[in-house]
């Protein structure tokens, strides 16, 4: 069987044959003629140094440790705030407004205090573990939830430790678990 229907042949002008070469292969132009930067993602960009310079202080565990303490600090300071202005005052004669402030000011110290620190361990075991292991994944939360929990409870004995470990082991889990799953920080 024959087909009847005769084929068009598609001819380019040079123009337009260079354009569309240009189009499917991206530019020719390199900054450095000895490094090939793949560029299936969209065109690529050589960074320059001083973005280097940021994007590995940025990624660096004391810079993470830091960062983590200060945010831990915020949020357990507005705990504290929230907390002391919600819990009942265990006295006789009511509070003047000055041993109120004085409690609430101990309150959202102590709160802040102990988030900033357990986010400070927290962030600097992971960034450790993580730094060792090359790797991302889920076990690393685990091993630093591991060391996090087992140095806060370590005031309680060895059992206390090994308890802290595998609660805050645990946890750091449920939480890296819902971080990686829920529409809510992976919209669709």
């Amino acid at each position: 069987m024959e087909n009847n229907i005769s084929s068009k042949e598609i001819v380019f002008s040079p123009e337009e044959f260079e354009q569309v070469s240009k189009y499917l292969m991206g530019s020719q132009i390199r900054p450095y003629p000895n490094i090939l930067v793949p560029q299936s993602a969209g065109p690529a960009k050589v960074q320059a140094r001083e973005e280097l310079m940021m994007q590995s202080l940025m990624e660096s565990c004391p810079f993470r440790g830091v960062m983590s303490f200060v945010v831990g600090g915020a949020m357990g300071g507005f705990l504290g705030l929230f907390s002391s202005s919600m819990a009942p005052h265990q006295t006789i004669v009511p509070m003047t407004t000055k041993e109120t402030l004085i409690d609430m000011k101990n309150t959202i110290g102590s709160s802040a205090k102990n988030f900033a620190l357990i986010g400070l361990m927290f962030a600097t075991t992971d960034c450790l573990i993580e730094s060792y292991r090359g790797k991302t994944d889920m076990k690393n939360a685990v091993y630093s939830g591991f060391v996090t929990g087992g140095l806060l409870g370590l005031r309680a004995g060895a059992m206390g430790a090994v308890y802290g470990g595998c609660g805050f082991a645990a946890f750091s889990v449920a939480i890296d678990y819902f971080m990686h799953t829920s529409e809510l920080f992976n919209p669709k």
